[in-house]
């Protein structure tokens, strides 16, 4: 413990002079207001009383001495530990994060660092070892019982032996809180130009789509085609924030711009296709016109995932044994970032959403403002999965809390 909070105390001024103005921001407490009251009780608390119910005389004694005590929660990962994990993941784990991550905070298992990539990364000014030791230090800060003075500021607890005891049994999840708070955050970070471009797409898209109303063929090419281009942008700038390079990326190039053609010469089949009355058919192509480019991106995504996850067996710094866990594991990799998920979803419901929508209401079929709507069906999705991302991961984590609360209660009754 002591050696831990050494560490701490070396971490501590280097993140707060990352982001001066936002350290206030990093952690949340929640207060304790009442022992005999379990509403007043925070849920790690709680937690704890429930395991060893002699803990809470003595939280009531340290109470009454005029010492605040309080849950201490990371709501935003400190950028300097964003860093040292975008710098493991690029520099010596091929792009990857879940294959290490997790075992290193679990476990303490260390990711495999080969000479040649301390070599590489010395000559950039990087340690990966420091790296590594940073991000291990950092493992049971997201969840802490401290102790405040009167102006909110924290206290050490030196020498209360009953306090190290609670965080000890508070480190299991302290570690889930870490993996999810650093996965999602990472994920987060580097997808803020795409989210950028997603958000703005829910406001210019319908406005530019409106054309429908005086073009209705180049309207409908339009509204298929200039969204599915800027999601496309979208996706690559993602990728490029998970460390990909823009040589890589032009390759998969060779392929999108015939799906391009493919998609822009469907889209002017539409109408034809609506004269005719094939409306099933022409709400599909219509769809597929929508999204083919972004189809394309999360099947090409996954591959270069894939890649990834092959290189980092090849050097044996993963032990998949199967294609198929390879697989999922690329999978996984993938789509644990918000703006990837949106867009792939949406991608998948528009062509089925159009095809209903050109059946059971065909007079909307030359509305500007439903084709707007069609045509940007994926960035909706996208969008709304961005926006809410953080609430929904947030809401998912604590349920895990309180049914690890509620499984330790029941335990403890029986």
């Amino acid at each position: 413990m002591a050696s831990l909070r050494r560490s701490l105390r070396s971490l501590l001024p280097v993140l707060s002079k990352e982001e001066p103005e936002q350290s206030g921001k990093i952690f949340a407490y929640d207060i304790v207001t009442a022992l005999d009251d379990g509403k007043g009780i925070p849920p790690e608390l709680r937690y704890i009383i429930a395991r060893n119910a002699k803990i809470k005389e003595h939280l009531r004694s340290t109470l009454k001495s005029g010492r605040t005590v309080a849950a201490r929660t990371i709501i935003r990962t400190p950028p300097r530990l964003l860093e040292a994990v975008h710098n493991i993941a690029v520099h010596s784990q091929h792009r990857l994060i879940l294959s290490w991550l997790r075992p290193l905070l679990r476990d303490d298992i260390m990711p495999r660092v080969t000479e040649k990539d301390t070599v590489a990364t010395s000559a950039l000014g990087i340690d990966l070892d420091e790296e590594i030791n940073i991000i291990r230090d950092y493992r049971y800060e997201f969840d802490k019982i401290v102790l405040l003075d009167e102006h909110g500021n924290e206290i050490a607890p030196e020498g209360d032996a009953i306090l190290e005891q609670i965080n000890s049994l508070l480190e299991p999840m302290s570690i889930d809180h870490a993996i999810n708070r650093i996965e999602y955050d990472n994920a987060h970070e580097r997808t803020e130009v795409a989210q950028a471009i997603i958000k703005a797409l829910l406001v210019i898209g319908p406005i530019t789509h409106v054309l429908e109303l005086y073009t209705h063929g180049f309207g409908k090419v339009f509204a298929a085609s200039s969204d599915d281009v800027m999601s496309e942008i979208a996706e690559l700038q993602a990728l490029r924030g998970s460390g990909f390079t823009w040589r890589q990326l032009l390759v998969r190039s060779r392929v999108l711009i015939p799906v391009l053609i493919l998609a822009t010469i469907g889209a002017f089949e539409v109408e034809t296709l609506i004269e005719n009355g094939c409306y099933v058919t022409g709400g599909i192509v219509f769809g597929l016109s929508a999204v083919a480019l972004s189809l394309t991106t999360a099947i090409q995504s996954v591959g270069m995932y894939k890649k990834c996850v092959d290189d980092l067996c090849a050097e044996k710094k993963l032990a998949l044994a199967t294609n198929g866990g390879r697989w999922r594991m690329a999978l996984q990799q993938d789509f644990t970032n918000p703006a990837r998920v949106g867009l792939f979803l949406g991608a998948c419901f528009s062509p089925i959403v159009s095809m209903i929508v050109f059946v059971a209401l065909p007079q909307w079929t030359h509305n500007g403002w439903a084709l707007a709507m069609l045509g940007t069906m994926e960035t909706i999705v996208a969008g709304v999965t961005v926006i809410l991302a953080e609430r929904l991961n947030n809401i998912r984590f604590r349920r895990i809390i309180r049914r690890r609360f509620e499984e330790t209660i029941e335990k403890n009754n029986t």
